[in-house]
């Protein structure tokens, strides 16, 4: 089996609890801050909704290809997340994630199956899993530093006439 890369490229700039920031990746942008419920800027996104936005998405596909496997009807799914931090401001942690599902075109009579099939997608998608259980190394890799762009034309001068 492949390792699979995955790379966001984040820009960050503010001071304080206005700091604010960017991600890109694959060509989209999204903004984000920290949330204005814990004292920031919330401007875009919070890095607490791109989390739940990251479980949302890869539970939502998990949960449409159950759903298509096991031919219970479904036109399409609206997921409902709710996370649930706890400890804050001093010891900040998600304490749960709720997904709710929607099934758009399904059959009320198979209710049951697709409570089943909803569980199963929790149990599933990967990215839930790798939350729950906690199982990801969390790494510093290499740190550069590059100098203002004032300070980096004095060294570059400084070298010049050296």
């Amino acid at each position: 089996m492949a390792d699979l890369s995955f790379t966001i490229d984040a820009l960050v700039h503010g001071s304080g609890k206005d700091r604010e920031g960017a991600i890109t990746a694959n060509g989209e942008t999204i903004r984000y801050s920290v949330p204005a419920t814990m004292g920031g800027k919330g401007v875009g996104m919070s890095p607490e909704t791109l989390l739940l936005g990251a479980v949302t998405a890869c539970y939502s596909l998990t949960l449409l290809y159950y759903l298509q496997r096991k031919r219970l009807a479904v036109t399409e799914l609206a997921i409902k997340t709710e996370g649930i931090v706890t400890g804050h401001p001093q010891n900040d942690r998600y304490a749960r994630i709720i997904v709710n599902p929607t099934v758009h075109g399904g059959e009320r009579a198979r209710l049951e199956e697709y409570r089943a099939a909803a569980v199963e997608a929790r149990d599933n998608c990967f990215i839930g899993q790798t939350v729950a259980a906690g199982q990801v190394a969390y790494e510093v890799g290499t740190v550069e530093i590059i100098a203002h762009p004032i300070e980096q034309q004095a060294i570059s001068g400084a070298r010049a006439t050296n």
